[in-house]
């Protein structure tokens, strides 16, 4: 496991359309979403900064529903990972009650493309589809209980209100993404 932070990416950055398998065996693209805002989660199954949060994502998920569309995206190389294959996020997304479409990007052309390169990194779209942020979850990935800013939903509800995100926006860390 190799330790990164995400590269944060240009606020403005428009968000790539994309063609990526669902685990509901439909291929989604970005016009499917169609909340005022979007969040491309980049995740996987097998790092422990993901295991860490996904409930905490799948919540945001649930709070934002219909507002705020969450998309997770798995760009891990599954040859030699495996546990990030088809079948392990089919499993995870059951176990772990996902209400969000949890898709694969097999030629991680759309981790590229987005710049990610850390399991979990976060991007926030606004309605135009341009980046507003990309940062941590949260001030504590390890334990929920200790967290204390939730920098991510903040922002969700700031540009949900119109409002200006708080800065500063901090970078993800996690995983590496398992690149080919």
């Amino acid at each position: 496991m190799s330790l990164l932070e995400s590269s944060m990416v240009a606020l403005g950055s428009p968000c790539p359309d994309f063609l990526l398998s669902g685990l509901d065996g439909k291929t989604w693209r970005l016009d499917d979403f169609h909340a005022p805002a979007l969040l491309a989660v980049v995740m996987c199954n097998h790092c422990p900064y993901v295991q860490a949060v996904d409930g905490r994502i799948n919540a945001l998920a649930k709070a934002f529903q219909g507002r705020c569309d969450v998309v997770g995206i798995n760009a891990n190389d599954a040859e030699a990972y495996p546990e990030d294959g088809f079948e392990a996020m089919r499993s995870r997304a059951q176990n772990q009650g996902f209400v969000f479409p949890y898709l694969r990007d097999e030629s991680q052309a759309i981790a590229k493309a987005i710049g990610a390169v850390c399991t979990p990194d976060f991007f926030l779209y606004d309605n135009e589809r341009r980046l507003r942020y990309r940062g941590r979850l949260d001030d504590n990935w390890k334990d929920a209980a200790q967290v204390s800013r939730q920098e991510l939903k903040a922002a969700i509800e700031a540009l949900l209100d119109g409002q200006t995100i708080p800065e500063p926006q901090r970078p993800s860390m996690g995983c590496s993404i398992k690149w080919k």
